[in-house]
């Protein structure tokens, strides 16, 4: 596994409590605008606290709606060859939500349409689907 010694920055409250060092966030409204520092954020999320090999491991990743083509490409290329997963699934978010509400449902009542109001960290979507 590599070695997460490596990986010289924090992710939340570990960050908050390192008042020496700059705090910075590769998303912003939802869109990932720093790709080096997105990046490394995966790479600490998947090898420090999933401990896990992502060449062992398919991905499901999410994206807002309004993600840009070339944004969802550029986080495939991320994942197939900067940490060479076998498999990789990007869903919209709204649509997962919308699916997760199926476990509550009896069979006979599960649609595959319905209305998802997603809101988080800057950025708020009202989404049919």
């Amino acid at each position: 596994m590599k070695g997460v010694d490596d990986l010289d920055f924090f992710i939340g409250d570990e960050a908050i409590e390192k008042p020496t060092y700059a705090t910075k966030w590769p998303i912003r409204h939802g869109i990932v605008e720093d790709w080096d520092l997105m990046e490394r954020f995966m790479e600490q999320v998947i090898f420090k606290y999933l401990r896990a090999e992502p060449e062992d491991h398919y991905f499901l990743l999410t994206e807002p709606p309004l993600n840009t083509p070339e944004n969802r490409e550029y986080t495939a290329e991320i994942m197939f060859e900067s940490f060479n997963v076998p498999g990789l699934y990007i869903a919209v978010q709204a649509v997962l939500a919308l699916a997760a509400s199926w476990t509550s449902r009896q069979v006979g009542e599960r649609t595959l349409t319905g209305t998802v109001i997603d809101s988080g960290d800057g950025v708020t979507h009202v989404i049919p689907v």
